[in-house]
């Protein structure tokens, strides 16, 4: 018996499905293909699609000097402090709000929103100010401040809704059960948050790893720079952009978000399905 045709729909579906993939997938080829070009070749009007004969000049330039490794190491710093930072402070807002009943909870979750609307680059002067005052610029101390004051918001509304996705009545059975509070928690809520804790930790982790504007207000030093303020180097107004530079230098750049997206994907997957269906 022969097995039926699939439907066009479903043909179609599919169609725009690998052609959405391809167009997404192909600044990354683009940019990987690239760095192993020499400059003539990247700068030719005819495009090299497949590296053959290509070296790794790019890299070599890349890690002949210790910016690279200083700006990863910042970048390695800032980032991870954020995300631990961030996601306790907001772990411990979001079932504030989510559990418990206080004066001003709405206008706490009113101000999550607004605090959302203003501009980032409307606060640089402010920021400034702040980290100036206290001997904060140029340490990795006071550009984690300024991230995890720029994800908060954001990662508190997001945990909010997983926090109060969890019913309330399987803590009062841990209860019931002899658990206390504080062990009912622990015990029972904290493993089902745990998919909402890895998802917003994804975005946390974008934010500090690829930011720029803000580490290039706070982070004035060559000693202290970011990864992406290192990457800024290639462009010259009097050498011109090495291209290849930049291309070699992304694609180290995008290789430990590649492992830890591989590290969370389980989870991440699970984090942002949670609550999709009710039993």
């Amino acid at each position: 018996m022969s097995r039926p045709a699939p439907r066009p729909t479903r043909v179609a579906a599919n169609t725009l499905g690998i052609l959405a993939f391809l167009v997404s997938v192909f600044p990354v080829y683009w940019m990987v293909n690239s760095s192993f070009l020499a400059r003539n070749e990247i700068r030719s009007p005819t495009p090299t699609w497949v590296p053959f004969g290509g070296s790794l000049d790019n890299y070599r330039t890349v890690f002949s000097t210790d910016q690279f490794s200083d700006a990863l190491r910042t970048s390695l710093m800032v980032t991870g402090l954020t995300i631990v930072v961030a996601l306790l402070f907001a772990f411990v807002a979001a079932v504030a709000v989510s559990r418990f009943r206080f004066r001003g909870r709405m206008s706490f979750i009113v101000t999550l929103l607004v605090i959302q609307m203003i501009p980032v680059e409307g606060l640089f002067i402010s920021q400034y100010k702040m980290l100036e005052a206290f001997d904060l610029l140029n340490t990795v101390i006071g550009l984690t401040l300024v991230y995890v004051a720029g994800v908060l918001p954001f990662t508190i509304w997001t945990l909010r809704g997983f926090v109060a996705g969890v019913p309330y009545e399987l803590e009062e059975a841990a209860m019931m059960d002899g658990c206390s509070r504080t062990q009912a928690f622990f015990r029972i809520t904290l493993p089902l948050l745990a998919p909402g804790l890895v998802a917003t930790g994804v975005f946390g982790f974008l934010q500090a790893w690829n930011e720029f504007t803000l580490a290039l207000v706070v982070m004035t030093r060559e000693d202290q720079r970011t990864l992406p303020l290192w990457l800024s180097t290639f462009a010259d107004v009097n050498r011109g952009t090495d291209w290849g530079g930049i291309m070699a230098g992304s694609s180290l750049i995008a290789i430990p978000v590649i492992i830890f997206f591989l590290v969370v994907q389980s989870r991440m997957t699970s984090g942002l399905t949670a609550g999709a269906v009710k039993g």
